[in-house]
C-alpha cells in the first residue's frame, strides 16, 4: 500500500492545536526509537504554546491513513547567509513502526519539499543519528547527501544560561 495524494484513504495536513496529544505521542515514540526517552520533557501545554501560540517556533504536518495519524514532520524556518535565502530545517520525521516501508515517510518529505519550494527556500536539511542506518539509507535513496566536515554543536541548560549571562 503506497500512499497516493489522490487516495481518499491518505492525506497530509497541517497540524492544529487539537493535535498536541498526537504530536506528543509521536515525539515519545521517536525518542524511544532513538534511545532518548529520558530527554523528553515536552508536554501538551508546552507544545500548544510553542507550536500554536502567538509566536510559533515550528510547524507540524501530519500524515493520516484511513483517518488515523500515522506520522509527522516537525520543521521550522532556517536561513542560509551563503544563499541569502530561507530554508527549512526538519527537526523530526516519524512514521509509526507498523507503517514504515509503505511510502509515508517519503510522502511527508515530498510534501515538505513542496512547502520549501513554494516558500522559495534554498534548502531542506536535517540531522540523522549516525547509527540509524535505515534512516540514512532512506535519505540517500531520495538523493540527500550528508554534510561531511560539519559537526553539530549545542548549548543547553546551565551552559546556555552561563553564556547568556555574559551578554550586556
Amino acid at each position: 500500500m503506497a500512499p497516493s495524494s489522490d487516495s481518499p484513504e491518505f492525506r497530509i495536513r497541517q497540524a492544529t492545536v487539537s493535535d498536541c496529544s498526537t504530536i506528543l505521542h509521536f515525539i515519545r515514540l521517536l525518542a524511544e526509537y532513538e534511545k532518548l526517552s529520558h530527554e523528553v520533557v515536552a508536554d501538551e501545554v508546552k507544545l500548544a504554546a510553542t507550536l500554536f501560540g502567538d509566536e510559533p517556533g515550528a510547524e507540524v504536518i501530519i500524515a493520516e491513513y484511513q483517518g488515523k495519524p500515522v506520522g509527522l514532520a516537525l520543521f521550522f524556518t532556517s536561513y542560509s547567509t551563503f544563499l541569502a535565502q530561507p530554508g527549512i530545517y526538519l527537526e523530526d520525521l516519524f512514521v509509526e513502526t507498523s507503517m514504515r516501508g509503505k511510502g509515508f515517510g517519503k510522502a511527508l518529505l515530498a510534501h515538505l519539499a513542496k512547502i520549501a519550494v513554494s516558500r522559495h527556500c534554498g534548502r531542506l536539511e536535517w540531522s540523522v543519528l549516525d547509527w540509524n542506518q535505515p534512516a540514512i539509507d532512506f535519505y540517500h535513496s531520495l538523493g540527500a547527501v550528508p554534510m561531511e566536515g560539519w559537526t553539530v554543536n549545542r548549548l543547553t541548560g546551565g551552559a546556555l544560561h552561563t553564556v547568556a549571562e555574559q551578554a550586556n
